[in-house]
């Protein structure tokens, strides 16, 4: 997950801070640089594969550092920002969305840092200005958010709740967090503007966005400490009335393999990047993510910890074989591990998490009735390999496969009733026609509640009987009359006529003795 840090540098943020007498005089862009500079030093130990971009804004915005992974390079852009004029913030996140679509697109999750002293900036441009323009705007001019692509939006004031209270920065701020979805956070300071105060603060944004998620990772007998990019979010399922969160668990099961082919492209709610954790008994690092440097942190592990890693293994094998492995990350959860290559050099662990469930992904099954090829009677992809027991077809044919009626338009509706008194007049040589039409509109009328149609059908048939010609064969008045009868039994509702897998069978009649009977 990329972060973008968004850097107020305006003159607002210049202004001095009172701290105690003799001390160093600070502005508040120096306690934000120092925030910064705890930010990154956190994600140079523990997030070293996130790449980060550092933009810089007053009027205009600035790509100070594209995104990288060198945190060097940006302590030193930190260190060399220079200040510029008034605050626009709306331009800024403009740039913000411009930067990440370049680089990543509309599908990856990002978080933004917007670092400011809760100044809304003075006039056109202004973020109070912005927020009072939302909604006389053409299309090309657009708020920029909320963002086209998947955010949190993380607001660190450096300034106190009071500072922000006393103005109404604080509504604005909370307005832009709900324009973005309500995804995020607004961080304060507490207590004085001073260096102990902004560290506090940073590090409830680290404990919030940036703690990583350690984890072992389960197969048999062998185990790994692995560490997961970026963090799992919790989930919430939708079709519970009171839904509580479900958490990815700290021991990741894997309970079998199956192939690519077989997986398919599964639909996930989320996908990170498993990292093992160095063995190393002085040093405890992360590594790298790609094979060849996975290789060199092993070796140098088991020159110095004599411990292979069960991790590396994994993903070699996965990337050679062309498997996948099927995790459990929590009850009734289940997640795939897999080989994704950055390029064709490097590749990667990666882990995608399935909806919550015991069938994810219908075309498997039950995740819990799926065993071994050693357990099955014969093998299910044949001697060969060249069959396979997926997809399993459903025991009961899907409503999508069948021949449902459906009524959008009135104009549906009166050809359907025109097709049944077309074969009504020709009785009773389309009389096998007229009830499968009769039955078909009798099962939707049912299903839609649509009991007025079913009476105002038999009063058709039965207007019909009245205007067949003398030459009419006599079997046609007995088959309307029939129809029409049972149709007004079922517009009734009652449940010995109006059941639905009840079908008004042809009326049997005798010409020949002269009368007629059921």
């Amino acid at each position: 997950m990329p972060t973008v840090v968004l850097m107020d540098v305006s003159l607002s943020m210049t202004r001095p801070v009172s701290l105690d007498q003799g001390s160093e005089e600070f502005q508040r862009k120096n306690l934000a640089v120092a925030g910064l500079t705890m930010l990154f030093e956190h994600m140079a130990t523990n997030y070293r594969l996130e790449f980060t971009s550092l933009v810089a804004f007053s009027s205009l915005w600035e790509l100070l550092v594209p995104f990288t992974r060198d945190y060097n390079t940006l302590q030193e852009a930190l260190s060399n920002l220079e200040d510029y004029d008034k605050t626009c913030l709306e331009a800024a996140l403009h740039g913000v969305s411009n930067v990440v679509q370049q680089e990543w697109g509309h599908a990856c999750p990002t978080q933004v840092v917007l670092v400011t002293d809760g100044s809304l900036g003075i006039g056109a441009g202004s973020l109070r200005h912005s927020l009072q323009t939302l909604k006389p705007r053409p299309e090309d001019k657009k708020f920029p958010l909320p963002f086209p692509f998947p955010a949190k939006l993380f607001v660190m004031c450096i300034a106190t709740m009071e500072e922000l209270q006393v103005t109404d920065s604080m509504d604005n701020l909370e307005k832009l967090l709900q324009l973005n979805g309500g995804d995020g956070q607004i961080f304060t300071m507490e207590g004085q503007l001073c260096l102990k105060s902004v560290q506090s603060m940073f590090g409830r944004l680290i404990d919030a966005a940036y703690t990583p998620f350690h984890a072992v990772l389960h197969c048999g007998n062998l185990a790994s400490d692995v560490q997961v990019f970026p963090r799992p979010e919790p989930v919430f399922l939708d079709e519970e009335v009171d839904p509580l969160p479900r958490h990815v668990l700290t021991d990741l099961e894997i309970v079998g393999f199956i192939e690519i082919g077989d997986i398919s492209s599964p639909p996930v709610t989320s996908r990170h990047l498993v990292l093992p954790i160095a063995v190393n008994k002085e040093v405890d690092d992360v590594g790298t993510g790609t094979t060849e440097e996975m290789e060199e942190e092993t070796t140098a592990n088991q020159q110095a910890g004599k411990a292979p890693n069960f991790c590396v293994l994994l993903h070699g094998s996965l990337k050679v074989e062309g498997m996948v492995a099927l995790v459990m990350v929590g009850p009734e959860w289940y997640g795939m591990l897999y080989s994704q290559a950055d390029s064709k050099k490097k590749s990667n662990l990666m882990m995608s998490l399935f909806e919550p469930g015991a069938e994810p992904l219908p075309w498997l099954g039950k995740m819990s009735q799926l065993g071994p090829i050693s357990d099955a009677p014969e093998n299910p992809y044949g001697e060969d390999d060249s069959r396979s027991p997926f997809p399993l077809q459903p025991q009961a044919k899907r409503s999508y496969a069948q021949n449902v009626t459906v009524w959008i338009k009135a104009s549906g509706l009166q050809t359907d009733v025109q097709k049944i008194l077309r074969n009504a007049r020709k009785l009773p040589e389309k009389t096998q026609t007229f009830y499968k039409e009769l039955n078909r509109l009798r099962k939707a009328a049912l299903a839609f509640g649509f009991w007025e149609l079913l009476k105002g059908v038999a009063e058709l048939l039965e207007r019909e009987c009245t205007l067949l010609p003398d030459t009419a064969h006599p079997d046609a008045a007995f088959q309307l009359s029939h129809a029409a009868q049972q149709l007004k039994l079922a517009s009734t509702g009652d449940s010995q006529y109006a059941a639905f897998d009840h079908n008004i069978n042809p009326m049997h009649t005798d010409f020949s003795g002269g009368g007629a009977g059921m």
